[in-house]
């Protein structure tokens, strides 16, 4: 039987909503240092009481922005799951589909390493990391799916690995690309302006070392790279993309596009 909400249940979560859509908008406008409790429950029109009956503390909160957050990413990666691609070109779109997302929400990325640092998480309750944990589960076993289905074509030997060992590199370098892009300053000082290029360019190489078929005889060829992500972002991601172009390769044109 399914169970259905009450009328106050409803209310709770809507109001819930309500308060995680108004920190979000105050993490883009204010930044992480400008987030405050009194501030947001104002902005709803509720007693700052009202809000800390919602979230404990302002860790919670934030891990809840991040949770929800993490929710629409998983739509941008079930496109990439759920496409009839080569199991090649979907870890591919996996890194397309984060590269488009962080250039969506720029504001997640940089939520996410703060609330996954040692003070924040350990500060927050039990239930709220368990949620923000739930929420990341789904992405890994899209992936882990394309891989399983990789070693079965005998399109990627297994060498006995469990699945998700052969994407915690390509997680690794997506993760640490979008760090060091946020970062003001770090990458312009070794003259690294095509991040984005640069990464996917990793990838292929990444996959390419593990021999994942088919193997790109030329990692290095820009345009045959720029050419693969556009078919990946006209084939995918068509309605986020108004340009048809939708990874800035460059950091500047990235920024410059919102």
């Amino acid at each position: 039987m399914i169970k259905t909400r009450s009328g106050r249940e409803q209310a709770l979560a809507e109001r819930e909503k309500l308060f995680i859509e108004a920190t979000r908008q105050q993490l883009c406008n204010e930044g992480l240092l400008g987030i405050q409790m009194a501030a947001i429950a104002r902005s709803c029109n509720f007693a700052t009481g009202t809000l800390y009956h919602h979230f404990a503390s302002k860790e919670d909160l934030l891990i809840a922005v991040c949770t929800e957050l993490t929710g629409t990413r998983q739509e941008y990666f079930r496109r990439v799951a759920e496409s009839d691609l080569s199991t090649r070109e979907k870890m591919l779109g996996f890194a397309v589909a984060y590269t488009l997302f962080a250039q969506h929400h720029p504001e997640h990325f940089r939520l996410e390493q703060y609330v996954m640092t040692e003070v924040v998480w350990l500060a927050s309750s039990t239930h709220r990391r368990e949620q923000q944990m739930e929420a990341n589960m789904p992405i890994g076993r899209m992936v882990e799916s394309v891989v399983v289905d990789a070693i079965n074509k005998g399109e990627l030997e297994s060498h006995g690995k469990a699945p998700l060992t052969f994407s915690s590199g390509q997680w690794a370098m997506s993760m640490g690309m979008h760090t060091l892009i946020n970062a003001e300053g770090v990458l312009d000082m070794y003259a690294l302006n095509e991040p984005y290029r640069l990464l996917l360019r990793h990838i292929e190489l990444l996959l390419n070392a593990m021999n994942w078929q088919p193997v790109v005889s030329n990692p290095f060829d820009d345009d045959a790279l720029d050419a693969k992500v556009k078919m990946l972002c006209d084939t995918l991601f068509g309605d986020l993309c108004s340009d048809h172009n939708c990874i800035k390769m460059s950091k500047s044109a990235a920024a410059a596009n919102g």
